[in-house]
């Protein structure tokens, strides 16, 4: 292992010329901007709780929560995420009782302490959100959001975490909801919703808490797997997510031990025809009799 001071010099080299730069300018982002809007200061915006504790405050908002729910929301590992509640309660802003809809998990919601605070938080963030872009022209402000819009999205579409779950996981059965209903809406004469899957292995893409994407892997035998039922949702497309998640379900199938991979689709998928032909996948012969199926390709995976 190099030297600590070397080592993020050796990190860009692995990473080549252009994730290098992309990685710079990233940084140079972040030093920029958590300067600016006081994530360095012990009191955040002067509320007297430091960024983390005001976040929480935040997501668990005026509807409340349950513990799961902001574990998932903000990526927080179990025992964290009780020392920032247990602060949250010491202040009295919020409560964590069982869940009345399932005694078995706990829900946080705010004091009127809380909603107190929680609205002092959201306009103070606003106040400072305002004082930043005033300066700007109005074509200005405009460049911004549009460069902060795609940056959010792509930065989202490259941490979003990727799980391996059987067919029958609620988040698996949740996305290929939304893909049936879309190609519901796409297919010139609708699509009849499939028997769920019982065999296979799903990878779903998770968001908030929320499926963002998902596929399958089915092992057809003789050393091919099939990629099926890929999706992306509609506010996360263009963000390279969906070739995310296709390189990983190519991995799972040659972890598997299959040496290529065939999908079938329909001719209107036209975004994701594109993609297929730049991951590399090559058209062939019709191999099953999926009536909605009218392109069919294959892709030899390396050892």
């Amino acid at each position: 292992m190099p030297p600590i001071s070397d080592y993020g010099q050796t990190m860009a080299g692995d990473l080549g010329t252009t994730s290098a730069a992309a990685a710079s300018t990233l940084r140079r982002f972040n030093r920029t901007y958590t300067q600016r809007i006081g994530v360095l200061d012990e009191s955040f915006l002067g509320t007297g709780r430091p960024l983390a504790v005001s976040r929480l405050l935040f997501e668990t908002g005026p509807e409340g929560a349950t513990v799961r729910e902001l574990r998932d929301r903000l990526d927080l590992d179990s025992g964290y995420l009780s020392r920032l509640l247990a602060r949250l309660t010491e202040d009295g802003l919020v409560e964590v009782r069982p869940d009345p809809a399932d005694r078995r998990r706990r829900r946080v919601t705010l004091t009127a302490a809380g909603t107190a605070a929680w609205h002092e938080l959201e306009q103070r963030s606003q106040l400072l959100a305002e004082r930043l872009v005033a300066p700007l022209t109005d074509r200005q402000r405009d460049r911004l959001a549009d460069a902060l819009a795609t940056a959010d999205l792509l930065v989202r579409a490259a941490t979003v975490h990727l799980h391996e779950a059987p067919p029958g996981d609620p988040r698996v059965r949740a996305a290929t909801a939304q893909y049936f209903a879309e190609l519901d809406r796409r297919f010139p004469h609708g699509f009849d919703v499939e028997a769920p899957d019982t065999e296979g292995i799903y990878v779903v893409a998770v968001s908030d808490g929320e499926p963002v994407a998902c596929g399958g892997v089915l092992d057809l035998g003789d050393g091919t797997a099939e990629v099926k039922r890929m999706w992306v949702h509609d506010a996360w497309r263009g963000a390279g997510l969906g070739s995310r998640l296709l390189r990983h379900l190519e991995q799972l199938a040659a972890r598997q031990g299959h040496h290529r991979v065939v999908l079938d689709t329909n001719a209107t998928l036209t975004e994701a025809i594109a993609m297929y032909r730049r991951a590399g996948y090559t058209e062939v012969g019709r191999y099953n009799d999926n009536p909605y199926a009218e392109l069919f390709f294959t892709k030899p995976l390396d050892a």
